[in-house]
């Protein structure tokens, strides 16, 4: 299974971020805590290679606590200021203001010096689709600002929002890169939901799915669909349809209904907290 997305708005989205980069003091940058390196679009560093930096492990809830706490240290080992936050529930919100002064605090300092007092950081809000931006940009102005949506693609356009006298943000469009090299990079952004899940075979990518559940975390599969785990991944979704119930005309089992379901279940963390790469494993 090939995985790839990059339709044309991100081509322009791109753009606008390069356009955008000269009037930005600091660059947010929203992974997603399950995935927190194959979700980091590589040309975001070469965006940002100038300015202050910031990290948000996003969806921290849905990840093991355990690995969101290494990731965080592999960041700071890279010279990244990084926290986990959890942006629709709340969860790390009310630090972000003060970590936004700790990273720009030599630009402050530089400002203070040439007696310009109170200009407002300006903070660009990067990252790929689907990682939450828009619901992080809500959480923190605490009113609805940027449009949200539970799939790709929702943001289209830049928009600015004041939080208050000391910060401004740039709100962007969820951008991916041209080519995965990796095509297992591509595969976790696909079991998030950072690929239109209208271009993948669904069957596939829950079948993949379920061989990593098998390696990483047996016996959650059997637990929540009361099920046999084991054995082939297909004869497994079989099982996961005949649990649930999902039935067609003749009653046959609707297999990619049930890889639907169970991807949805992941994503939406009924299945758990799971983190899906490890930092000792780089």
């Amino acid at each position: 299974m090939h995985f790839q997305w990059y339709p044309g708005h991100m081509t322009k989205a791109r753009r606008m971020m390069q356009e955008n980069i000269k009037l930005i003091d600091l660059v947010i940058e929203l992974v997603d805590a399950r995935i927190p390196l194959s979700s980091r679009n590589p040309d975001i560093d070469e965006l940002g290679r100038q300015k202050s930096r910031l990290i948000l492990l996003n969806k921290a809830d849905l990840a093991e606590n355990k690995w969101n706490d290494a990731w965080i240290e592999y960041f700071k080992d890279k010279g990244y200021l990084a926290v986990k936050v959890n942006s629709k529930k709340g969860g790390g919100i009310k630090n972000i203001q003060s970590v936004i002064q700790e990273a720009c605090k030599e630009k402050i300092e530089r400002d203070r010096k040439r007696g310009i007092l109170n200009r407002p950081v300006r903070a660009m809000v990067v990252g790929i689709p689907n990682v939450g931006k828009s619901t992080f940009i809500n959480t923190l102005a605490g009113k609805a600002c940027a449009k949200t949506g539970n799939k790709p693609g929702v943001t289209k356009g830049k928009q600015w929002i004041r939080l208050n006298k000391g910060v401004e943000l740039l709100d962007t469009p969820g951008i991916l890169w041209p080519k995965f090299e990796d095509q297992q990079v591509g595969m976790k952004l696909a079991f998030i939901g950072s690929i239109k899940d209208e271009i993948l075979n669904t069957e596939e990518l829950a079948a993949e799915f379920l061989k990593f559940m098998q390696q990483h975390y047996p016996g959650i599969i059997a637990g929540k669909y009361n099920i046999e785990e084991n054995g082939d991944v297909y004869e497994v979704l079989n099982r996961i349809a005949e649990s649930r119930h999902c039935i067609v005309r003749g009653n046959e089992l609707d297999v990619e209904k049930a890889a639907a379901l169970l991807m949805d279940d992941f994503r939406s963390g009924r299945l758990g907290e799971l983190t899906l790469e490890y930092p000792d494993r780089i």
